[in-house]
């Protein structure tokens, strides 16, 4: 993560996050050249919450998700995922246990049969 970016996140009051998410959602949703109402509808919400939505007025969360799902914006949520990361000492142990060679099978060095051909 870009660490100015983040400071610049910190500073900011939730108010103005939420105008950015606002305009976020509105941007996108102009250059796909959707109406309020449209997006609206097919997202099962009123108008206005999508208006109170993009002018960075409080919503429920849900109302930001169907509107995402809509403008085909889920792709944001992968910032949630949470990822299992090994730690330095896991990862020694799961290399220290990792096959090195092939070994022969146990038994498989007895002599066969001659069948007399």
């Amino acid at each position: 993560m870009n660490d100015k970016s983040y400071v610049e996140w910190e500073a900011m009051s939730d108010k103005s996050l939420m105008e950015t998410i606002g305009n976020f959602i509105q941007s996108h949703r102009l250059n796909q050249n959707i109406s309020q109402y449209q997006v609206a509808a097919n997202a099962g919400i009123s108008r206005s919450t999508l208006s109170l939505l993009e002018r960075g007025e409080k919503v429920r969360i849900d109302s930001l998700i169907q509107v995402l799902r809509v403008l085909n914006l889920l792709y944001i949520m992968d910032v949630f995922k949470i990822q299992e990361e090994l730690s330095p000492i896991e990862y020694a142990k799961l290399k220290k246990k990792e096959r090195k060679q092939a070994s022969p099978k146990k038994g498989s060095n007895r002599i066969k049969d001659d069948l007399g051909w």
